[in-house]
């Protein structure tokens, strides 16, 4: 089946999500919590994107951000990997922390932006883990709405400004995510690639069909801020690291079957049937 490609452009803003690696848990203690904010807030100063909101739950997390530069997947691969070499030392494990790629889905800034900002906040508490979002302290809604400093290099003031100024916008922020509970999610989140209204999803679109219509606009696209094949297969020790490596070129990389055998020197059967074995092992784990 093929992959979804990432657009990626100047401007863009993004909802990201990621998950632990079969349903498991990404965060153990407040240690790791603590950890991979620190880790969000360097990445985001390094790769200077503005992050509008986040929430850390128990076996995912939740990101709103802007990429000024259009580097999302760069930082992306840092965050995630970054984490999960910091996250399997520390608990004196291997292999995969994630499941899989993160799943990223555009928004437009005017019409679903303060949307999902409350829609992220109010995460806990669809899940039953706290009644009110201000309990729970690993999300960005206690700073944004005047309740503490904010964390690493989370930016409140565009959230804050539409809701007026001075002190009273903490608090009509704050009775705004309130009134989301109970309310159903915003429409097309769980769905689709972009959430906007009409004019924004076809700029989007016009933007996504001028990258496929320059020479290998795919490939670039699919692989922008990925190592090459080189990197990704050398100096590995035996076969099943091989194996390893082959399912993260393509699980994680967007590598084709067909590009990875033609580096390695296999079939693409050969390549098939390691990516569906390396699949059901980490699965079935």
């Amino acid at each position: 089946m093929a992959r979804a490609l990432r657009l990626e452009y100047p401007g863009a803003i993004y909802h990201i999500t990621a998950r632990g690696n079969a349903k498991e848990p990404v965060y153990l203690d407040d240690a790791d919590r603590r950890r991979y904010l620190k880790l969000l807030g360097e990445v985001v100063r390094r790769e200077g994107w503005v992050l509008y909101g986040y929430c850390l739950m128990n076996n995912h997390y939740h990101l709103l951000l802007e990429t000024p530069e259009g580097n999302l997947s760069e930082g992306m691969r840092r965050l995630n990997g970054v984490y999960t070499q910091q996250f399997n030392r520390r608990h004196g494990r291997v292999g995969h922390v994630f499941q899989g790629r993160y799943k990223s889905r555009l928004v437009e800034k005017e019409s679903y932006l303060l949307e999902l900002c409350r829609y992220i906040a109010l995460n806990p508490v669809r899940a039953g883990l706290v009644k009110d979002p201000k309990e729970w302290p690993w999300s960005s809604y206690r700073a944004t709405a005047g309740m503490e400093q904010a964390v690493g290099s989370l930016q409140t003031e565009w959230i804050l400004e539409q809701f007026g100024a001075g002190p009273e916008a903490a608090n009509r922020y704050r009775e705004f995510v309130l009134e989301g509970i109970g309310k159903e999610a915003p429409k097309g989140l769980r769905t689709g690639l972009m959430l906007g209204k009409e004019d924004y999803q076809a700029q989007v679109k016009a933007i996504f069909n001028e990258e496929l219509s320059r020479p290998g606009g795919v490939r670039l696209q699919k692989k922008i801020g990925s190592p090459s094949l080189d990197e990704l297969f050398r100096g590995y020790s035996d076969r099943k690291e091989r194996d390893r490596r082959i399912y993260q070129a393509y699980s994680e990389h967007s590598y084709s079957q067909a590009e990875i055998a033609r580096h390695l020197g296999l079939t693409i059967s050969s390549i098939c049937k390691i990516v569906k074995r390396e699949k059901n092992s980490i699965f079935n784990a």
